[in-house]
């Protein structure tokens, strides 16, 4: 049994045996769907490597007194992080206005209870598993401050947290300006960082334009 097998498997029996909620039991008993896994096996392990605050489908209440339920909710420290799969067939190509609408209303009562929403196609995560790693990483950099480290300095991990915090590659000039020093020391934290493994050069030859986070 791979490592995710064993601690997916793990998480789920934590989150049955720990719930309370006969609705929400119900459908852990029953499995998660093929997409939610294949998002947490080849997305959400890989780029976080645990299963830590978070929950599989988790029941949150509409505004008319119903229940929905999210994929997945990322909430550490009370923080509310909404993550769903959307497959092509039921949320694209087979979507009817009914359930179009449904589905807009649904991203906006999440938006306006304050939930930060995630929603990552199916396609994406066979065609583009980094990118969706970067997003994730992205996502989960929105609540959690201290993933880093703790050999680093207060100046790399910073580095760290502000290139996760981006989906794109960062240059050293607004490393610079974020950390307000100079461009030399930045370069220098930089380099370090690349010879730790935790950054790799996006762009340059010569000289190194722009960084992203290792993945």
């Amino acid at each position: 049994m791979s490592r995710f097998d064993k601690q997916y498997e793990s998480w789920m029996q934590t989150n049955t045996l720990n719930e309370k909620n006969p609705r929400r039991l119900e459908i852990l008993h029953k499995g998660l769907g093929h997409g939610t896994i294949e998002f947490l096996r080849s997305i959400w392990f890989p780029a976080i490597g645990n299963f830590n605050d978070l929950h599989p489908e988790w029941e949150v209440r509409d505004f008319s007194n119903g229940y929905r339920y999210l994929d997945l909710a990322y909430m550490p420290g009370g923080a509310r992080g909404g993550i769903e799969i959307q497959g092509y067939g039921p949320h694209a190509r087979d979507l009817d206005v009914r359930r179009f609408k449904d589905l807009c209303r649904r991203h906006c009562l999440l938006a306006l209870d304050g939930w930060t929403f995630l929603p990552i196609a199916y396609p994406s995560i066979v065609d583009e598993p980094k990118q969706c790693q970067q997003l994730v990483l992205s996502f989960v950099g929105r609540f959690i401050a201290s993933d880093v480290p703790a050999t680093l300095t207060w100046l790399e991990a910073e580095a760290v947290r502000f290139t996760r915090r981006l989906l794109r590659p960062i240059t050293p000039l607004e490393l610079a300006d974020h950390l307000r020093v100079s461009d030399r020391h930045t370069r220098r934290l930089l380099h370090r960082l690349v010879e730790l493994q935790i950054l790799d050069v996006a762009s340059g030859e010569r000289r190194a334009r722009t960084y992203k986070l290792r993945l």
